[in-house]
């Protein structure tokens, strides 16, 4: 081939060389080697994008393949609006939970979060099966429609209270699961979720359904039971302490002192700590209020009769250290 037609050749556009190229198999497989070069970077690109975006479906086409990237954005509930149609949305809500299609999916979770912030008398008759959804979401592989059935989750706890409690277990499991992940995003969410749940559901309907979860034999699951379990004790308040049985609770705190996490020892300390102010203020209002004053129990005393002497031990260590430590700090 002669220079001037070698000069005419690269003179070509990209579109015409691959037109011409296709009789000269030299030239073709530079080409397509680009070509899967630019789909893979597309499609890397896409993938990152895919967890941060508002539901509107946009198409993008690059390099000659088209990618489907619906953005989802997660908005707070302060920042949620109020729904458009009310009876629309609630009769096509269950089919939109029920979705296939990601993006109505998630779109559907927020429309629940809508109807719990808004209208939720209007869902109260299909709560159940509202939940039961939420947790199917929860188990969705894709990240965005996780985090939106975690943020459902955190709003339907701080909308319906006591009344989630028929429908928590597989709820509980889900959130205590997803808040022990790697995944930084979708963990934080969780843990949120989670506090939520703590502060809205009465102490004694949660605490049952929290104990199972503290000997659980994932580590970190145990470890977020047990921070539930500290934050719910103490909302139960000092009759609900001694009405609930704090020979119990010690018991419960003991245990978890040995656990493999910190977390998990963290939360028992604090818990103890409570737990001695809750019996000791406890102990003074009956030495009070009783004629004759006689001499009350001993936090060790107390601690050594619960316990075995080991457990005891560990209890007595903390509790004194820690008070020490305040005393000091004070």
């Amino acid at each position: 081939m002669s220079e001037t037609a070698l000069r005419d050749l690269n003179a070509i556009p990209g579109s015409e060389k691959k037109n011409e190229s296709s009789s000269k198999g030299s030239i073709t497989k530079p080409l397509a080697g680009n070509a899967n070069e630019n789909q893979e970077e597309c499609q890397k690109k896409a993938t990152a994008a895919l967890g941060a975006l508002s539901i509107n479906g946009a198409e993008v086409a690059n390099t000659g393949v088209e990618i489907g990237i619906a953005e989802v954005e997660y908005i707070e509930s302060e920042n949620l609006n109020d729904l458009e149609d009310v009876d629309t949305s609630l009769k096509t809500l269950v089919t939109g939970l029920e979705s296939k299609d990601w993006v109505l999916l998630c779109e559907a979770l927020n429309n629940v979060r809508r109807f719990s912030i808004f209208h939720k008398e209007a869902m109260l008759d299909m709560l159940g099966d509202v939940i039961s959804l939420v947790v199917r979401s929860l188990k969705n592989p894709r990240s965005a429609v996780c985090k939106t059935a975690i943020m459902t989750s955190a709003d339907i706890f701080n909308a319906y209270n006591d009344l989630v409690v028929d429908s928590l277990d597989p709820l509980l499991l889900q959130l205590l699961l997803k808040s022990s992940q790697d995944k930084r995003f979708v963990c934080e969410a969780a843990e949120r979720a989670l506090v939520a749940m703590t502060t809205w559901v009465s102490p004694p309907l949660l605490l049952p359904k929290l104990q199972p979860y503290l000997k659980n034999k994932n580590p970190r699951v145990r470890a977020k039971a047990s921070m539930c379990f500290c934050r719910s004790v103490p909302r139960l308040g000092v009759e609900g302490i001694k009405a609930y049985g704090i020979d119990k609770f010690i018991q419960t705190a003991a245990s978890q002192l040995s656990d493999q996490l910190p977390e998990s020892r963290e939360a028992a300390r604090i818990l103890l700590l409570e737990l001695q102010t809750v019996y000791e203020k406890f102990n003074d209002l009956t030495t009070a209020s009783v004629s004759e004053h006689p001499e009350p129990s001993s936090w060790e005393n107390f601690c050594q009769s619960k316990l075995s002497p080991l457990s005891a031990q560990a209890v007595l260590r903390v509790t004194s250290i820690s008070r020490e430590g305040l005393v000091m700090g004070s």
